[in-house]
This record gives C-alpha cells, sequence and structure tokens, in this order.
C-alpha cells in the first residue's frame, strides 16, 4: 500500500504514555559513580567507557523503537485522513456534511465515554463520544496471531471501525440499538453480525474509492484485507478458542460473510447495496 505522503489527519489524539522521549549520554547515574570513583582515586574514564558500550546499545534500541512508533503513528494518521476525504464526497453526494471522528491511540488501556477497555479489547468505536480507539500492539496481533500482516491489513481495521462511525451519523446504530433492548440473546446477537458486516461493507467502500482517486493500492492487498476479513470471523475464532463453534453466539460474523461483505463494498462502491439486515433476513 503506497500511504507514505499522504495527508495526515489532525484528529488523532494521544492518551496517557503515548508522548515521545530521548535519552541522552550516559546518564546522572553514571557521571555520579565516575565521581566517587575518582574521589576514591581510582580512574572515571574506565567507569564511562564501560557505560558507553551498553548506553549505546540503549540507544539505538530506542532510536529504532521510536522510529517504528513513528512509522505507525503517521500511517494511522493518513489512513484517517484518506477515510475523511472519502466519506466528506460520500456524505455531499447525500447533501449531508460529514462530521469526523477522533482516532484515540492509546498505550495498553483507556478510559472512553463507553467505559474502560484494555488492548484485550481490540479496537473498538463509541458512539457516545464519537471515537475510534486503538492500541497500535492490535497490528502485531493481527499478524502474528491471526497471520494478517501489512499495511492494508492494518488499514481495513481502521476503515471498520470508522464504518461504525459512519453508522452512528446516518443513525443505523441507535436504531439498532433500540431493537436490541427487546429482543431475545439470540436475536440481539444476530443483529449485532448484520452492524458489524455492513462496518465490514462500509470498509471495502473505502477501498474501492482510494483505489479509484487516490491508487494506493498495489497488489496483494485487498487479498490482505480478506485474510484479516476471514481472520476475525465468529466460527474461526470460536473454533480456535474451544474447538466447537456456535452461530447462536455470533456477534460479528462468519469468516465468509465478513469476506463477502468487504469485496461487495469493494466491488461497487456503493452505499445502497449495503443493507446487510435486509441480505441476511433474506438469506434464511
Amino acid at each position: 500500500m503506497r500511504w507514505q505522503g499522504g495527508r495526515e489527519s489532525d484528529n488523532v489524539e494521544y492518551s496517557s504514555g503515548g508522548g515521545r522521549g530521548k535519552l541522552i549520554g550516559g546518564g546522572i547515574g553514571t557521571l555520579v559513580i565516575a565521581v566517587i570513583v575518582y574521589l576514591l582515586g581510582g580512574n572515571p574514564e574506565q567507569v564511562l567507557q564501560q557505560a558507553q558500550g551498553p548506553q549505546e546499545e540503549i540507544n539505538q534500541t530506542f532510536k529504532k523503537t521510536s522510529e517504528e512508533k513513528d512509522r505507525t503513528d503517521k500511517f494511522v494518521s493518513v489512513i484517517l485522513a484518506e477515510t475523511e476525504d472519502v466519506w466528506t464526497d460520500l456524505f455531499r453526494q447525500m447533501g449531508r456534511e460529514y462530521q469526523k471522528p477522533k482516532l484515540n491511540i492509546f498505550p495498553g488501556t483507556v478510559s472512553s465515554a463507553c467505559g474502560f477497555a484494555s488492548v484485550a479489547t481490540g479496537p473498538f468505536y463509541c458512539p457516545a463520544d464519537e471515537k475510534v480507539y486503538l492500541d497500535k500492539s492490535f497490528f502485531e496481533e493481527l499478524k502474528i496471531r491471526f497471520a494478517a500482516p501489512g499495511d492494508f491489513a492494518n488499514a481495513y481495521v481502521i476503515a471498520h471501525e470508522v464504518g461504525h462511525h459512519v453508522q452512528h451519523l446516518l443513525g443505523t446504530s441507535d436504531k439498532v440499538q433500540r431493537m436490541r433492548e427487546t429482543v431475545s440473546k439470540k436475536e440481539s446477537n444476530r443483529l449485532s453480525v448484520m452492524l458489524e458486516l455492513q462496518a465490514d461493507f462500509y470498509a471495502g467502500v473505502w477501498a474501492h474509492y482510494i483505489e479509484k482517486t487516490e491508487k494506493v493500492i498495489e497488489e496483494g492487498d485487498i487479498e490482505a484485507a480478506l485474510a484479516a476479513a476471514n481472520a476475525i470471523g465468529d466460527d474461526r475464532l470460536q473454533k480456535q478458542a474451544s474447538g466447537t463453534v456456535t452461530p447462536d453466539a455470533f456477534t460479528h460474523g462468519t469468516s465468509a460473510q465478513r469476506m463477502y461483505w468487504f469485496k461487495k463494498g469493494y466491488e461497487t462502491g456503493d452505499l445502497k447495496q449495503g443493507n446487510t439486515f435486509k441480505q441476511l433476513q433474506e438469506d434464511e
């Protein structure tokens, strides 16, 4: 995916722990030890030389980590900007104004208007404060645990959560939430699946338009997104966790469903074809 050099969004924010820092020299502790050695008649240069090697290793490790962090921050900001451009244009075509969401990058844990969450929660959207929440370590989990590496697989995750924001702005998520409060657990789960699959469809719509207007998608990118959708299907996750599959407990859709709706959004770019509620009811 060709994203470097793209416009960065102004709507990325960082929770505590996300600040940048820098290690300089050998540290105050090393200097204190060197002074003590000098006062005792020893050679302080030996202490400083011994500290230099390990400190250089620390600095190099920190530099590498910092560079990786900066790259990921920029990546997230560019992808969010791309979703802003696509949905601003599509909302304009509907005669509406797109209200851009904030994206909160948090380290480990975060308190949102929807409650407390940790990295175990995974990326999520909170309609109460209109923010997408993301712990970037999820990208590494997507790569290692779910075998879905690559920038475009990560971009799909962001586009999916922004899809929930679109549902919020269009009133879909509020309507579904009201319906879920009046039905059985089984039916509530089905409604949740429909909502999630529509967010996958919207992620596909985003991919359709960035390919059409910005030409940033490279060979293998769509396959990477489909791999990510496949990896986080309810049936596959249940099978990995317990060895069995319980359809009534699905809340996000099967791997096949998630891939189908992302691909449909990508191939058509037509919002009118994203009525997952009608489609799933007709399929039964």
